[in-house]
Parts: structure tokens; sequence; C-alpha cells
């Protein structure tokens, strides 16, 4: 019976003559694509549903897919409720990197990220190679002043009507806030009483009156009002006689001086000596030359660079609003959060009034700590429970490796199902003994947003990110950057 020849080819071809026999076969290229390019190539290709609008993240771990995270356009689209985010991870996990990244990338869609207290420092490269402005806060370098209206006294300056006041009330507003946080921390366990805040607020009304209005008061200008003891101060404080008014105001004028003449001497007792630039693409405030001075003075430099920053925001609105600049959007980026948060009881009431007047306007802000035990380092549980509370109201929370312990915590504030606990805690600890080995959480996170699975994302570095994204590197020897 006569063999018929399979209509069907062998991998190699047919072994005869004519029959396309090839002794090797190449492997077929690959292409990888968005789903909108490579539906021409290939028809069937199916994303997994993750996001795909905004900055470029990383890798989804499992389909392979580009992951796309951006406040600012999952809010446009409605995929979330607000900007807020929150970074939660170990040392080494990459932590400012995955900040570095969305930074970048945000900046290419024209937003401006402020690095509020950069403490390492870990952005002041980032900015410089975007052309941005690098302030450097320390004894005997930038001096940074409370009290200063920043931005917002330019823009005062330039408008008029029911705008001007608002500005003047903000300003006002912001020069008694900052004061309060600073004396409350010098004071650690001692709060400011009422009737020392209805004096600091009738010295700093009395010296934006007596000032020329391109001049701000300084700290040193509201020790010395308190000491003169003015009519307007005295009849503030609802004494009879200056003996009196000597005897209440006691404390107040220590805890002014200790702000002169104290551990914070020479920082914060003086005009601003470098403002910042509302032009500048991105800008990094430079704390630390103050990191090894000890915590008060680290969280008086978080506490002012924070209100200074967001001061720029409100300046940069209130110009845009009267058509004298362009309206921009901003990124404040609030890194090892609890540092400045645990100097004193109360300061996070500071921190979260900076915080959530922002959530309708053009502003993005990230927190960054190494987990939710950090926070529980605070001072009472009045301020841990406040605290928590910045993790649950902002709608986007990213996680790098964390151990059980504390994912049972995060569990708590941000669902996790038991498959995404496991991924994390695999994260946080390197799996042997082998120096120089990877740690297995560098540059891996999962992106979580209310109750929707977990993204696992995992980020490589692409182009210049490998030098400017490196923290653990030495810096040479001369290397103030």
């Amino acid at each position: 019976m006569r063999t018929r020849t399979p209509l069907i080819a062998p991998p190699w071809g047919w072994r005869r003559a004519g029959g396309g026999r090839l002794a090797h076969v190449s492997r077929a290229p690959e292409y990888q694509a968005t789903t909108v390019q490579a539906c021409g190539l290939y028809p069937f290709v199916a994303g997994s549903g993750s996001p795909s609008v905004g900055v470029p993240f990383g890798r989804h771990m499992m389909w392979g897919e580009v992951v796309c995270l951006d406040p600012f356009a999952w809010l446009d689209t409605g995929l979330v409720t607000n900007r807020g985010l929150t970074l939660l991870g170990q040392p080494g996990t990459g932590k400012s990197s995955a900040l570095k990244r969305l930074s970048r990338g945000l900046m290419a869609y024209g937003v401006v990220p402020l690095f509020l207290g950069d403490l390492k420092p870990d952005y002041s490269s980032v900015v410089r190679s975007a052309g941005g402005q690098v302030i450097r806060v320390g004894r005997g370098l930038d001096r940074l002043n409370p009290l200063d209206s920043g931005p917002l006294g330019r823009a005062l300056a330039r408008t008029s009507g029911q705008s001007a006041q608002r500005l003047r009330a903000e300003v006002r507003g912001r020069r008694l806030s900052a004061t309060l946080a600073l004396c409350t921390l010098v004071r650690r366990n001692s709060p400011m009483s009422n009737g020392e805040e209805i004096v600091l607020g009738a010295a700093v009304d009395l010296l934006a009156d007596r000032l020329p209005a391109v001049q701000d008061p300084t700290i040193p200008d509201v020790l010395a009002l308190v000491r003169e003891a003015p009519d307007r101060l005295r009849a503030a404080a609802e004494v009879e006689t200056l003996a009196e008014y000597r005897a209440e105001t006691k404390p107040l004028r220590q805890t002014l001086g200790l702000l002169c003449e104290g551990s914070l001497k020479g920082v914060f007792d003086g005009p601003t000596s470098r403002p910042i630039d509302l032009d500048a693409p991105a800008v990094s405030v430079d704390i630390s030359q103050v990191a090894a001075s000890g915590d008060t003075l680290v969280a008086a430099a978080m506490l002012s660079t924070w209100s200074y920053g967001f001061a720029m925001i409100d300046a940069s609105a209130a110009l845009a609003e009267a058509g004298l600049a362009p309206r921009r959007r901003y990124f404040a980026v609030m890194d090892e959060l609890w540092r400045a948060l645990r100097g004193a009881p109360g300061l996070v009431d500071h921190a979260d009034a900076l915080t959530r007047v922002y959530r309708g306007k053009d502003v993005a802000h990230a927190m960054a700590t190494h987990g939710m035990q950090d926070l529980d380092a605070l001072p009472s549980e009045e301020d841990r429970a406040k605290a928590r509370g910045f993790v649950e109201r902002n709608a986007i929370t990213v996680l790098a490796g964390l151990p059980p312990r504390e994912l049972d915590d995060v569990t708590r504030v941000v669902p996790l199902s038991a498959q995404e606990k496991r991924m994390v805690a695999s994260w946080s600890a390197p799996e042997s003994w082998q120096p120089g080995a990877r740690h297995p959480g560098r540059g891996k996170y999962l992106i979580k947003t209310g109750q929707r699975v977990g993204i696992p994302v995992e980020l490589e570095y692409v182009a210049d990110e490998a030098h400017l994204y490196n923290t653990d590197a030495p810096r040479p020897v001369g290397d103030v950057s």
C-alpha cells in the first residue's frame, strides 16, 4: 500500500530534495508595544486592565505591560477621588527611586515638583539635571524666615481688591501658624496657650502695620515687640498693668528667645537669603546639613520648608487667577514624614492643615515613610490617629518591601488580600547571606487604590536614571550636592 506524504510539514521541512529542509530554525522576532499599536500587527492582544494614562511607572510583574502612575491623570479620568499618594517601604527598597521616576515623568507633562525638606539629600541631583533650583538650608548656608510671605507676598504686591484681601489674610494666617509650630516644637511637651496665640497674632498684625509692604517680619522682630509691650499687645493679653503683662508673657518671651539663641540659632532668625523661584521647573529645599543637629532642628526645618513651599503654590494660584501668570500644577514631595511629626505633640495638625486645603487645587502631594510603625512613635495617641488618617485619606497607596508585622498594621488602613501581603512580605528581606546580592524588593511596588486589586509593578532604570537615582553610592570628597 502506498504511503501518503503528510500534508503538514514537520518543523524543519521534509527530508527530500525540494522539501524545504533546514538545518536550523531561527527564533521568531518578539515585539513589545501598546495594545493600540500592536492590534494592527496581531489583533488578539489584550491587556490586564492596568492604568495606561499618565506617567509610565514600570512593568506589570505578571503580564509585562507598562503600568502608568499619575495622580493628576488618574483624578482627571475618575480613577481616584484625590491626588494624595502615600509610599511605605523599608530602607533600601527604592522609595526615592519611585518618587524620582514619578517626578521626572510629571515634569514632562508640565508639572513642577517641589521636594520640601530633602533630608539626605536624595532629590537635588534630579532637580539640577532639570535646570531647577536647589536651596540649601543650614547654619552658614541659606537661611529661611518662617514669617517670610515668599512668593505669596510678591503676588500680593501685584493684586488688588478682594484678591489682595484674601492674600493678605492668607499671609497673616501662615505667619502665625509657622510661628506657633516652631514655638510648639522648642517647648516639646508644653503646648502653647490660647492667650499666647492671641498675643502672637496681635504682634504679627502690628508688625505688618509698622513695616514697609516689601519687608517681612522675623522671629527677632516678634520677640522685640513682645518685650516692648505696646498697648495693642497688652490689650490682647487682657491685663491691667505692665507687671501683669510681663508675668503673663514670660514663657512666650523665653520660647521666642530659644528660637533666636538656642539650637535653632542661625537658621530661622533672619530674613530668607534665597527666595523660591516661581519660574523654576523644579525646586528642592536641601536640609541635609541640619540632619546631624538633632530632631528638633530637623523637624523645624521640615515644617518651615513645607509651609514656605505651599505658600509658593498659593502665590502661583493667585497670580493665575488674576491673569498675571500661567496656571501651573505642582507635585509636593514630603519624604521622611515621621521626622517632622514626632518633634512635639500637635505638629500633626500643622502638616494636616497644609495638605488638606489643597485637594481641590492643581496640586498633588506624596508622603513617604518607612511604615505605619514610624507613625506609632508620635508623642500622643491623638497625633498617631491623625497621622494614620493621612494614609486613609490619600487615594493612592504604594507599598514597597514591608515585613509581615508592618503589613498587619497597613491592612487596618488599606485593605490587602492574603496573596498581596505574601507578595509584599517576600520583598522585605534578602533570600540568602551572599554578599553583594541584590535586595529582592528593590524596585518592586504594589499600587493600591480603594478596594481594587493591587497592581504589582517593577521599576527598571533607563537612560541616566541609574546615575541620578542611586542614593547608596558614596559622595566624592568636597561634593556638597
